[in-house]
């Protein structure tokens, strides 16, 4: 039974705040200062080049993908870090496009984050060989998935309303269709259950620096099914990806399986600070990690609609569709989540209208969501929103 008690003492919040963003980005836990700080005086600080080999940093990418692994429902030796999630986004769709090369569509849905739409668009322009970006509304996905698509490329749970498809059956109709599938994980890894082998998905990729808490910037991972490991090509045939690096050959080999998949080099020190969050995720399990949001998110809902009738939930009602977070719709969003910061309750605005909330039981408990909600309640039904200084929009929302 896991100590959420204990786990929430892990993390360095800032008194008084209610920190309901952890699906955008995680807060800091409190050994990763000390880990890095010891990467930096010990290995580069003592090893220099050496800590290569010493202190095992080529070796960084796979061993911390099998970390990730156990989070997301997938086989050890077939997760690597590196790079941002765009990138992992690419080389997916390209070594997917690649296996199907008598197909032409990409099927995508209308929730889909804009960066997995802008990568499919950008590599069907470098490709220029007729391949068509389809994206239909997330429930028409299933209708749509027919014998012209190579490949599907979906995020699990929509990163506005929460809203969370059905990986097994997609993936089981796009095989079916004879397409792959490629899932996003963004807004799952560390949210709830996957299970990537069960689900007999091609690829999945995903970030790290939102429930993960691997921190601002935190390398991405991709996965690929054992099936796939040895045949699919790399697109960004980079120096690490090559079989043999340090042979310096003037042609590219790809690695073996999923090292294959490694572009540049490692960002040790990002990695050192993503260690230290995935040691509490060895406090817990995803079901119980589960439970608890389901938990935390619906007594927040209730507390919320039952105060204010002004906002209109945006989520998904029943915990089966949802992620974990709660999404609220109203037309000044931006100002009343200004307002709700500066009270010390931190959410987010995602455009045209939406009010979002993350629960990550690991540093949320009921006594927050309580706190949220009460000033939550304060903020909008005596419209503190309505100030000047909370309508203008910074850069980040």
């Amino acid at each position: 039974m896991t100590d959420f008690a204990a786990t929430k003492a892990m993390f360095d919040l800032p008194a008084g705040m209610v920190y309901l963003d952890g699906n955008s980005l995680g807060p800091l836990p409190r050994a990763a200062a000390a880990r890095v700080a010891r990467m930096i005086a010990d290995e580069w600080g003592q090893m220099l080049i050496t800590g290569w080999n010493k202190a095992g940093w080529m070796e960084q990418p796979t061993r911390v993908g099998d970390r990730i692994a156990r989070l997301i429902g997938a086989e050890a030796g077939h997760v690597v870090m590196g790079d941002t999630l765009s990138v992992k986004v690419y080389q997916a769709l390209a070594s997917a496009l690649e296996m199907r090369p008598g197909r032409r569509v990409i099927l995508s849905d209308s929730g889909n984050f804009p960066s997995d739409l802008y990568m499919a668009e950008g590599l069907i322009a470098s490709l220029a060989r007729g391949h068509e970006l389809r994206v239909v509304a997330p429930e028409d996905v299933a209708a749509n998935i027919t014998e012209e698509v190579a490949v599907t490329l979906i995020t699990e749970v929509d990163y506005r309303t929460g809203r969370k498809h059905d990986m097994a059956d997609l993936t089981a109709r796009a095989h079916a269709a004879g397409a792959l599938t490629i899932w996003d994980l963004a807004h799952s890894a560390g949210a709830l259950p996957v299970d990537l082998v069960g689900c007999k998905a091609d690829f999945a990729v995903g970030c790290t620096y939102k429930y993960i808490n691997g921190g601002p910037g935190a390398p991405a991972f991709i996965y690929v099914a054992p099936r796939h490991a040895d045949t699919a090509r790399p697109a960004l045939s980079g120096w690490l990806g090559h079989e043999a690096p340090f042979a310096f050959d003037t042609s590219y080999r790809p690695g073996a399986g999923i090292e294959r998949m490694r572009v540049g080099t490692p960002p040790v020190l990002a990695l050192a600070a993503l260690e230290a969050a995935l040691d509490i995720w060895e406090m817990t399990t995803m079901q119980e990690i589960r439970s608890a949001s389901i938990a935390l998110s619906e007594q927040f809902m209730n507390g919320v609609e039952a105060a204010c009738p002004m906002l209109t939930l945006a989520s998904p009602r029943d915990a089966d569709q949802r992620g974990s977070q709660v999404s609220f719709r109203f037309k000044n969003g931006y100002a009343a989540i200004q307002a709700l910061i500066a009270r010390g309750v931190v959410g987010d605005f995602r455009a045209p209208d939406i009010m979002r909330f993350g629960f990550t039981p690991l540093f949320i408990d009921a006594g927050d969501v309580d706190k949220a909600a009460a000033i939550i309640a304060d903020v909008m039904n005596n419209r503190l929103w309505d100030k000047p200084e909370f309508k203008t929009r910074a850069r980040v929302t």
